[in-house]
């Protein structure tokens, strides 16, 4: 049973999307706030200095409308509750830490309002400072109220019937122990009103205990009970009407998380070894396709300049075209700008007595086969841009393990390797912002690709991004 959900993670779901939705329209509000406040200040003390000693500023006059900010409440919108989401701020149980949930919600503040700054800076928007600093400290006092709202609803009785759930623990003593430890690091969430063994009473007994204790749901393990009796104790649930929950725990599994499905009307569990969800895969396969078109459009010049200097310092294509190892290892057409020789790959045998790398990947620092304007394109990855058209055409994703060519897949002597191929391959990932080309450990990239992917959130696709762009412009651990 998954302790720090404390219920159903179908029901946590709800209450999390009601809850960023809340918080994103309160930072809206905020933002709104903000400017209706520093306009009024402007009207006030237009053209007076404050400040404390050397530290001044001038209270500058500004437009009395808010048309112009209606733009910020797409970015503001969707932005907080994603910043707030990668700070555990909807993790943590309603009656919980005082300073925790500050401490949180005043970092993941401060993020907004520099992700804030920066996209002012880059669609060039006129934004008095004062509005976005005004708005930091409005949407932290915004969403701190709301939790103490909620905190005090929480504790009523009316919030008391509504959101804690009576139930019966059901399992051997080994188990409900167990259980019964879990449901304590949650417990402003379920209350355990009994525990029942299935293998020492009937279940006209656990009937007997639904009346006496008027209890909303039935948290079942089956790990060491025979499933005849569970089966049932779910039928006796089901004439009750009474919510039973079968805790999977039954098999062990070391990376998987499972969730549960359906097969032509059968419920079936599956169990998934990365964290993607499918509405943060539509999120992040939305925000590739976007992300790459609009890099492609704005490195447009740099590509054309880059594809004229190939073509006339090399003989050869323009492009280098390989098949690389997609998802599940399904083999796709990768798109380089060539940076060596036309007959590279046919070299390639002359020099593997050079490989700087342990295990299947090849790599040799000075490559004799790389051209001038080659050694360019890599230093700077200009060579990879046209990897965007594999973007667009949702082969790779901007963030993701690098794609290996399908002849060193098949070289993998550890069949764990493999599951670097869950997810689809991108154009960065965690070993290009760790040294890039200067990790000669096959096993330690493998490490940092699995790391990826067992930690995986659009939050840290977004640290990758930004920590990617430092690494090219600077030519850092290129070969």
């Amino acid at each position: 049973m998954a302790a720090s959900k404390g219920m159903l993670r179908r029901q946590r779901q709800l209450r999390t999307l009601v809850l960023q939705f809340l918080d994103g329209a309160l930072c809206a509000l905020s933002l709104w706030v903000a400017h209706f406040v520093r306009y009024q200040l402007s009207r006030r003390y237009a053209g007076e200095e404050f400040g404390i000693g050397s530290v001044r500023f001038l209270v500058d006059p500004i437009h009395p409308f808010f048309q112009g900010y209606f733009l910020l409440f797409l970015v503001v919108i969707p932005l907080a509750p994603l910043v707030l989401e990668s700070q555990g701020f909807y993790k943590r149980a309603v009656v919980g830490s005082h300073w925790e949930m500050f401490w949180q919600l005043a970092k993941a503040c401060t993020f907004n309002t520099v992700g804030l700054i920066l996209v002012l800076y880059m669609i060039h928007i006129e934004v008095a400072r004062g509005v976005v600093v005004l708005f930091g400290i409005f949407s932290f006092v915004a969403i701190a109220l709301k939790e103490e709202l909620l905190r005090l609803v929480y504790r009523t009785k009316f919030g008391q019937s509504q959101f804690r759930r009576r139930v019966i623990l059901v399992g051997t003593k080994t188990d409900t122990q167990r259980m019964r430890q879990e449901i304590g690091r949650a417990s402003d969430e379920l209350d355990v009103v009994a525990e029942f063994d299935l293998n020492e009473s009937p279940v006209e007994k656990l009937v007997a205990f639904l009346h006496e204790h008027s209890v909303n749901g039935v948290i079942l393990s089956a790990q060491h009970t025979l499933f005849g009796k569970v089966e049932k104790a779910i039928q006796a649930c089901e004439l009750e009407g009474v919510e039973a929950w079968l805790v999977a725990d039954f098999f062990k599994t070391q990376i998987s998380q499972t969730s549960l499905d359906e097969f032509y009307g059968r419920p079936v569990l599956v169990f998934h070894a990365n964290r993607e969800t499918p509405w943060r895969r539509l999120i992040k396969q939305t925000l590739d396709f976007f992300g790459a078109m609009l890099l492609l459009v704005f490195f447009s010049p740099v590509l054309i300049a880059a594809a004229l200097a190939i073509k006339r310092t090399s003989p050869g294509p323009i492009f280098f075209r390989q098949q690389r190892s997609g998802v599940n290892g399904k083999p796709f057409t990768m798109y380089k700008f060539r940076s060596m020789v036309s007959d590279a790959e046919q070299r390639k045998q002359e020099l593997a007595a050079l490989n700087e790398m342990s295990g299947p990947v090849f790599k040799v620092t000075n490559d004799p086969r790389v051209t001038r304007v080659g050694q360019w394109l890599r230093k700077y990855s200009i060579d990879e841009f046209p990897q965007l058209l594999n973007v667009l055409r949702g082969e790779m994703s901007l963030v993701g393990p690098r794609p290996l060519p399908v002849d060193e897949v098949a070289r993998f002597d550890d069949l764990a390797h493999r599951r670097r191929l869950s997810v689809k391959p991108g154009l960065t990932c965690l070993w290009q912002v760790s040294g890039r080309s200067n990790l000669s450990d096959f096993k330690e990239w493998v490490r940092l690709d699995l790391e990826y992917i067992d930690n995986w959130s659009l939050w840290l696709d977004f640290k990758i991004l930004c920590m990617t762009v430092p690494v090219v412009v600077l030519g850092k651990g290129a070969k």
